[in-house]
């Protein structure tokens, strides 16, 4: 007997992983709902034997009356909800819900922290489901469906179960260089919470840590300007990062550029050793980060952009709690041209694994991160 998904036994039905035997019923429900872009007989039995597709149904007395089928892309960590089908005598019952928060477990359990979907844009019911469970339109396809409608592409980050806030309160950058800086008040107010936490303050502690030059525009924070200045505020530091040498020297291609970016950087070193600031070319992994967080620390790590955002620049965020697989951050950019709100950005629970391959950047994959203390 299959066992059912955990969670998802509400009332009188129960959403398992779905079975070879449910073929007919996937066909049948296929067939009922869809006037074109079905899903063949042959692709359904192929998605239950791939282990990259997670087919889910829902059973009551009546047998199966709905299912929602995953994609799930090996090596990344985004999940696509290919379809979602509600028998037509079913509709209108919350079932459509029901399927989408198993959907969103089950691509959880999977390590995966993005959902994302493509529904017709002339589908309100869809589109209505999928709004009011969180989901922001990313784009529009034209000529998606075989008769030729337009599709709207969505996403939702995953939060998973409830796994805890964590101790630093939530603070979003309000410039495109200041994720740095960011970070660094959500650490500062987490160990004093009298500290206010503001644009002055934001911009303040990015004037002290700058490295004057990126690729361009303002200049963004290395870890050693931004370990200074909490150093300064009384904080005990830890840098950690390898290689062991200045950053974001090779986005900078004018020469003169790139020698005061070294000496702005080995200044900051040279003042991190007269602070006091420890220093390692070892840094942690995700299950060590945890392990930190675990006894007080807390953690502003450099990742890669692309894997949060979609954009290949460096980025900060600040590891302030933990569980034992995921890592739970506070990503200090906000895309307000979604909407998004700090409930979209706090608190994000990224499984061991993806923490890792996202925590480096550039061609030579650096790994940069701020342990963060306070003394007794």
């Amino acid at each position: 007997m299959n066992k059912a998904f955990p969670q998802a036994n509400t009332r009188d039905i129960l959403i398992r992983k779905a079975e070879a035997s449910d073929l007919a019923d996937l066909v049948r429900i296929e067939n009922s709902v869809f006037d074109g872009d079905r899903i063949s007989r042959r692709s359904f039995r192929r998605f239950l034997e791939s282990a990259g597709a997670c087919l889910l149904v829902a059973e009551d007395t009546d047998g199966v009356v709905g299912y929602v089928l995953l994609l799930l892309r090996q090596g990344t960590a985004l999940a696509r909800l290919y379809s979602l089908a509600v028998s037509p005598d079913r509709q209108g019952q919350g079932l459509g819900a029901r399927l989408l928060d198993a959907a969103e477990a089950a691509a959880f359990e999977h390590d995966r922290i993005v959902l994302r979907l493509e529904v017709r844009e002339d589908n309100a019911g869809a589109r209505g489901l999928y709004e009011q469970g969180g989901y922001k339109a990313l784009g529009r396809v034209p000529g998606y469906y075989e008769d030729g409608s337009a599709a709207l592409r969505m996403e939702k980050l995953l939060h998973g179960p409830k796994l805890g806030t964590g101790r630093a309160p939530y603070y979003s950058q309000t410039t495109d260089f200041t994720c740095g800086p960011a970070c660094a008040l959500m650490a500062l107010t987490c160990f004093d919470r009298g500290i206010t936490a503001g644009p002055l303050e934001e911009l303040d502690l990015w004037r002290e840590a700058t490295t004057i030059f990126l690729a361009s525009g303002h200049g963004g924070c290395g870890p050693f300007g931004l370990a200074n200045a909490l150093a300064r505020r009384g904080l005990s530091i830890e840098v950690r990062l390898s290689p062991d040498e200045p950053l974001f020297l090779t986005s900078v291609r004018n020469p003169e550029k790139r020698k005061i970016l070294q000496l702005v950087q080995e200044g900051y070193r040279e003042e991190a050793t007269r602070l006091g600031i420890g220093r390692s070319d070892q840094p942690l992994d995700a299950t060590g980060l945890g392990q930190a967080v675990a006894v007080g620390a807390l953690a502003i790590v450099l990742i890669s952009g692309y894997r949060m955002f979609g954009q290949k620049v460096p980025h900060w965020v600040l590891v302030h709690g933990a569980d034992a697989r995921h890592l739970i951050i506070h990503d200090p950019w906000l895309e307000h041209e979604r909407h998004e709100s700090p409930a979209d950005a706090a608190n994000l629970p990224i499984p061991f694994a993806e923490f890792d391959r996202m925590a480096r950047w550039g061609r030579t994959a650096v790994r940069a991160q701020i342990l963060i203390k306070k003394d007794a």
